[in-house]
This record gives C-alpha cells, structure tokens and sequence, in this order.
C-alpha cells in the first residue's frame, strides 16, 4: 500500500542530499578557480562567499556586513562575517524581484540600492538581515531604459549620491538631456545635480586620495573593430566637463558617425587609455596599510572582459600607478579568469576594501566574492 508520508519523507531526504551534492560541487568548482588566478609573489587569494550568483557591487555596513547588488539576477544579498575570519558566516537575500539593483551603498545604518529607474533606502538593514524593512524610495525620475541602465551607487566625500545613466544606445544622441551624464543627489534624494555630460556607460568610480577628484572607468563604443575605440579613465574636476560621447572616443578619435558634428579638442581628455574591449568596470584606490607600500593611493581596475572582440581579452584586475596625480603606468595584479584556450572561468567586477586590509573582488560569472590579501609581512 503506498504510504505517502514515508514517500515524502523520501522526497525530503532526496532534496537535501541534492542540495549538499550541489553546494559541493559548487564549492570544488570555486575551489579550482581560486587554484588557477595568478597574484604577486606574497598575496594570496581565499574564497570570501561562493554562493553569489551575479554578484556585482558591493558596500560595507558598520557590522561588517557586505551587501551586494546584481544586474540581472534582481536579489541583493547580505554576507555577514561576524568573527572578522575573512570568511562569509552566512548569506541572506533582503530584497528580490528588484530592476537591475547593480549598485548599492551604505550610510548611517541604511542600505542604498540603485536599480534602473530609482533609487530606494532599507533602514536599519542590518538588525533586520532575516526580515528586512520595506524600502523607502528615495528618487524616482530615472529613465527605465534598460540598455546602459545598470547603475554604480556610492557616497562621496561631501556625503552625497553619485550614479550615472548610461547611453540608452551603442552609438547614438539620446533623445533626453539625462543620459550619458554623471550625477549627484542629497542624501534623501531632494536635489539632483548633473555634473557632466558626454559618458557612454560608467560602473565604476572612485576619488583619488589627497586631492578628492572622481576618477571613472567608461567602456568605449562597440563594433568599430577589434582594437578601436580604447576604453577609458577619467577624471571630473568640475561641474559642466563634457567627456565626448557620442562625438569623440579616446580623446582623439573622431567617431565615423557623429564626429563631423563636434570635434575632439573641445572635449576632456581620459587620464588613461587602456585597449578596446577591456570593459572597465569597478575601480578602488587602495587606502589600507596591509599591502606593500607600492601599492597604497594606487588604483585597481577590474577589466570584466571583452564580447565584442575576435580574440578575447581582459578578464583581469590591473593596478594603475600614480606620479604627481597622474597615471604613469598599468600592470597586471590578477588574471587567469581567461583561460589558454579563451575559456572564461569568471568575470571581476568590482572591489570593497576591508578594515583589516584585504581587498574583496565580485564575480558576476562564477558568482564568487574573492579575498586578496597579503601575507608577507
């Protein structure tokens, strides 16, 4: 006679063996990423949390809670690390169901989530991880178009918002003002300021140290060919800059177009040029004293990878140094994410300074958060 609690109690210890078996196998496939990246002599690579699919930004609470967005998954997740052992305790999931939440920050308690079309507020978020509030919505007058709409989301050093709205476009004048600008808001989202204009698609900023500028990555126009236009490093100085999209790539190359309509030298110029296709996203200017000195108020870069090239390349972080305030040279600090064979194991894209040092790195391909730290002391 069939015997349906036994037949579910049977379907319950399936499902868990399934979920062990999986969480496994998961762990032993992060386990041998970590194994094949390539750091300096003296850095090692660890495995902060291995269960982050399409982990993207991220932002640091008070209690050392990471909180990280993602662009096409719609969760924002928790990774508290309570014993400070560089290891993720556990993951929560406190909001879901979201447009494209890519970029997150954290202030005085509260978690800021961009998503496409707005910006919302979890209060309290970290005394609330297993339930958390329901947001409050901070502004919500962004476009929704959805192609360059992801956002990066960080507070600056006069305690404001910084995003900005991509191009709705590859190449193309947007039909409204907003796009392709960098902006700032209050805190409460009662005043926003467009700051520059002429940005094809920034996810990821960061300011120098001492002299407070706000540097970004821009990844360049496609289908011009594999080695043209270069993506890019900016600097924004002051309200008003204009950095040449759709007009100007690279600070010098006409675009074949839009280019007869105005030309490069009215336009800023990048402060780096790195090769097409890379796709510069995240990018963090190294604060801490855990690293060697060499490396203290230099810049990562995480190149997430080119699509739209014959021969891929990226899928790397490279370190920019600095000299009197300008980039005098770029190096590679990590890379095996692309393998011999151009088979692609992950996708670095942005970076969280811990206190302690060590440098956090998301994967939105292998939906990984590594640990970078150094050992030789």
């Amino acid at each position: 006679m069939f015997n349906a609690k036994r037949f579910n109690d049977f379907l319950k210890l399936v499902c868990i063996f399934l979920l062990l078996f999986c969480s496994s196998l998961k762990a032993f496939q992060t386990k041998q990423i970590q194994s094949k990246i390539k750091l300096p002599a003296g850095f090692e690579i660890s495995i902060f949390a291995n269960n982050v699919p399409d982990a993207r930004s991220m932002a640091l609470g008070k209690n050392g809670t990471v909180f990280v967005g993602t662009r096409k998954k719609g969760d924002v997740y928790a990774l508290p690390d309570k014993n400070k052992d560089g290891t993720a305790d556990d993951r929560y999931i406190v909001a879901t169901g979201l447009f494209s939440p890519n970029g997150v920050a954290y202030r005085n308690g509260s978690l800021y989530v961009a998503e496409i079309n707005r910006i919302i507020r979890f209060d309290n978020i970290e005394k609330n991880l297993k339930n958390p509030p329901e947001p409050v919505v901070i502004y919500d007058q962004f476009p929704d178009k959805t192609h360059h709409g992801w956002k990066y989301l960080k507070f600056g050093p006069d305690h404001r918002l910084y995003t900005a709205i991509g191009a709705p476009c590859n190449i193309c004048v947007p039909d409204e003002e907003i796009f392709s600008s960098l902006v700032r808001l209050t805190a409460d989202g009662k005043k926003l300021e467009v700051l520059a204009r002429g940005i094809r698609n920034t996810v990821g900023f960061d300011w120098q140290p001492k002299t407070h500028f706000l540097f970004f990555t821009e990844n360049g126009r496609d289908n011009l060919g594999d080695d043209v236009p270069p993506d890019e490093l900016n600097k924004w100085t002051q309200k008003g800059q204009h950095f040449g999209y759709p007009y100007c790539h690279g600070g010098d190359i006409a675009d074949p177009e839009f280019g007869k309509f105005k030309k490069c030298p009215q336009f800023v110029k990048p402060e780096w040029k790195f090769k097409a296709h890379m796709a510069p996203l995240g990018m963090h200017f190294y604060h801490g004293s855990q690293f060697p000195k060499k490396y203290h108020r230099q810049l990562f870069v995480a190149q997430h990878g080119s699509w739209n090239r014959s021969t891929p390349h990226g899928y790397r972080i490279v370190l920019l140094k600095f000299k009197n305030g300008k980039v005098v040279s770029e190096s590679v600090f990590a890379e095996g994410w692309l393998e011999k064979n151009d088979q692609v194991i992950g996708r670095p894209v942005d970076f969280l300074e811990l206190p302690d040092g060590s440098l956090l790195v998301s994967d939105d391909y292998a939906g990984v958060i590594y640990r970078i730290s150094y050992l030789e002391h």
